[in-house]
Formats: structure tokens, C-alpha cells, sequence
């Protein structure tokens, strides 16, 4: 054999070790995360009693109250969900109090036991579209390095310069288009804390399409907390101990239905979070006067007081993946100006005093960090009380 022959029968044996090792090393870190997401499953996903399909394909699990996620907590181990506040806030109407079907999987009449709360299944394909098993369920963060916000863009109104101890408002649903995988649109109540740095302590809920969280285009209802600027605490939904869900009916992370049309029927949902000064917990209400469960006041550092700032409105994230401003639309997609069927809305927005009174606001602020794309304006009258357009296409002619 020629010495020739003999470096390349060398060097084509190695090739192959080399890339035989290298697949060998590749399918092992896909069965150690495959493990590691199981893992993951089997913590969140809980035994349940009953399980009910929805017609988007969620898989709806009817757990016992006591055995939801939020019981892992240290300091909420072997307890039960507290009985509702007998107090609302003082202005509340107590006598609009009603059920009303506004998500897909309820839409069948089938509905969990009592004693049970209905969560939406995560899947195996959930966690594997994260970034990592850690970030699953927190919001996106720094998808962009070349701005401060990390490629989030808001169309906010805000009232601040005061102690506040809840807010509410109603909101009208859309199905806004998402162009990116790991970008989302969402509309929100924010009740908020601390500085905009690390310490930053936040409750949110209102409505998102997040492809990312849920692998799909839907509005769902959602949840989120944090206590540290979206680094390390809190999550969406029930998707870590945190939230203590005590509704039957409303399961937290599933689609919304139905959902406004441009110059069409208008669909909108109530929102209304607030500190319960006997126990100092922060519940949430939706639409007409349900309960949906509360976060303790030990979760949080600043909010164990009260909230410094109440922001509605809406968020996006601009990932730039194509070198240009994102396609992904807030609200209804289209900008504020054109107003009743065609924008997204907030309306009747109030917040909840030091007495435990719902009140008008007196201070609101506006912000529209990247107004070319999404913008926002205010107006107050009889009915709506103040309210506020936003929303917008995200890229156009003034918006690269």
C-alpha cells in the first residue's frame, strides 16, 4: 500500500470517529433533555380526576384544588386554597355578577368537579420550544442587544405618583398576527413595583397570542408575576408555584372565544386585580364579578405593600430575525386613530385607593415607545368613563 493510500485510509477512519462520536455526543444531549423535560412535565403537569378535550386541541385537566402547582411552594405545602374576600372594592357592582362561556374548551358545557380547578396540559413540544427548560414559562427577555427594552415595544396609558392597591378595566379581544416564532402580542393590566431594574415587582393579566408558549395563533387568557425584573421568579399562568387559582370554570392559559372583528361585533373582557386589606393577598377578578384565584403576599418584596404604578395596554416583541422592524401586529393591528371596531380598546379604567375604592383616574400618562408602529390615544366620556385606543401594524412605510 502506498503512503499515499495510507494517509487517506488515516484520515477517513478519523472522519468517521470524529463524526460518529459527534452523533453519538448530539443523541445524547437530546435523550438527557428529552429526560430532563419529563422531568419537567412531571412536576407541572398534575394528577387529574377528569379530563376534558377542547376543539383547538388543549387537553384541559381537572385537578383537586389542594395538589395545583402554587402547593409546591415551601410556604404553601399542605394548605388549601383561602375562601374568597366576603370585601370587594367599594364601588364594585356586586349585582352584574354572572358566568359567561368565553374560552373554546367550556364551550361543550362539560366542566371540572367541584373541588377541582381546570389547568391546560403542557406538552412535551411546549417546553422543547423554549430557549431552555428554565425560561420555560417566563416571559421572552433580551432577544435584542442593540436596545435597552430587549426588542419590547409597548403602547401604554399609565397613572403613577401615588399608593395604589388594585385597577381595573375591560378590554376588547383580538387575534393580532404573530410573525415570529419567539415573538408575542399581548394586552394587559399591570400593577407594579420598585425600580425598572432588578428589583422590579409586577401582576399582569389580560390577553396574549404567544406561537412560542402555546404553539399557536389563539388569544388566550393569561397570568404573570415577577419580583425580579422577568430574571429568575414568577412565570405565566400556573406554570410554577405562584398563583392559587380557586375558579372551577376558567382555565387559566386557554383560548378566548369569541373575539372582535374588525368593523364587526366587539368582544371584550373585565379585568380587575386588587389587594384585600384583610389578608393583604392580590386577587383576580374577570369578567362579571368571577373569581379566579389570588398571588400571596409573599411572593413579592414591594408589592407586600402597595403597587407605585398601574399601567394598561399593550406589548410586543421585535426580534428583528429578518434585519427589519417585526410584521407583528398590537391590538386589532391597526392604529389607534381609527377608533370604535377597528382599534383595540381599554375602557372604564379605574384603580383601587388606600380605602379599598374603586375610582376614575385622575393622572394618566401616555407612552408609545415606537409611536410609527404602535400608537395610542386617551378620551373620557359618560359611558366608558376614560378609555384609550392603541395598537398598530408593526412594520409599514414609517415603521423599518
Amino acid at each position: 500500500m502506498s503512503y499515499k493510500s495510507t494517509i487517506r485510509l488515516t484520515f477517513v477512519g478519523t472522519l468517521f470517529l470524529f463524526v460518529f462520536v459527534s452523533e453519538s455526543v448530539r443523541i445524547n444531549a437530546t435523550e438527557t433533555r428529552l429526560n430532563r423535560v419529563k422531568l419537567h412535565l412531571k412536576k407541572i403537569n398534575k394528577p387529574s380526576v377528569k379530563t376534558i378535550q377542547s376543539p383547538d386541541g388543549d387537553i384541559i385537566d381537572c385537578v383537586q384544588s389542594h395538589l395545583q402547582p402554587a402547593f409546591d411552594h415551601p410556604k404553601l405545602r399542605g394548605q388549601r386554597p383561602l375562601e374568597p374576600p366576603i370585601e370587594r372594592p367599594e364601588g364594585y357592582n356586586s349585582s352584574d355578577e354572572r358566568f359567561e362561556t368565553i374560552q373554546l374548551w367550556a364551550e361543550s358545557d362539560e366542566c371540572c368537579p367541584e373541588g377541582t380547578i381546570p389547568i391546560r396540559r403542557t406538552s412535551e413540544h411546549d417546553v422543547l420550544r423554549a430557549n431552555s427548560i428554565r425560561r420555560f414559562g417566563r416571559k421572552i427577555i433580551g432577544v435584542r442587544h442593540d436596545t435597552m427594552s430587549g426588542g419590547h415595544e409597548h403602547a401604554v396609558a399609565f397613572a403613577n405618583g401615588d399608593e395604589y392597591y388594585g385597577a381595573k378595566a375591560s378590554m376588547n379581544v383580538w387575534t393580532p398576527e404573530v410573525t415570529d416564532p419567539n415573538e408575542f402580542s399581548l394586552s394587559q393590566l399591570w400593577v407594579i413595583s420598585g425600580s425598572f431594574g432588578n428589583d422590579l415587582n409586577t401582576i399582569e393579566a389580560g390577553w396574549q397570542v404567544s406561537p412560542e408558549l402555546y404553539g399557536d395563533g389563539y388569544p388566550r387568557f393569561f397570568t404573570y408575576w415577577t419580583t425580579d425584573a422577568y430574571q429568575a421568579t414568577g412565570c405565566y399562568n400556573l406554570l410554577c408555584s405562584g398563583f392559587v387559582q380557586t375558579n372551577s370554570r376558567i382555565a387559566i392559559g386557554a383560548a378566548i372565544s369569541p373575539r372582535s372583528s374588525y368593523n364587526g361585533q366587539q368582544f371584550d373582557i373585565g379585568v380587575m386585580i386588587w389587594k384585600d386589606p384583610k389578608h393583604g393577598h392580590w386577587w383576580l377578578q374577570l369578567g362579571h364579578g368571577v373569581l379566579i384565584g389570588y398571588w400571596p403576599s409573599f411572593l413579592f418584596t414591594h408589592l407586600q405593600k402597595e403597587a407605585s404604578m398601574i399601567q394598561f395596554g399593550g406589548e410586543i416583541v421585535n426580534s428583528r430575525s429578518r434585519g427589519y422592524h417585526t410584521n407583528t401586529q398590537m391590538g386589532s393591528g391597526h392604529f389607534a386613530d381609527e377608533g370604535f371596531g377597528k382599534a383595540a380598546y381599554f375602557r372604564n379604567l379605574q384603580v383601587v385607593d388606600w380605602d379599598n375604592s374603586l375610582l376614575p383616574l385622575t393622572n394618566l400618562h401616555l407612552l408609545a415607545d415606537h409611536p410609527n408602529c404602535y400608537d395610542i390615544k386617551a378620551g373620557k366620556n359618560n359611558v366608558w368613563g376614560n378609555y384609550i385606543y392603541y395598537g398598530g401594524p408593526g412594520r409599514n412605510a414609517g415603521c423599518q
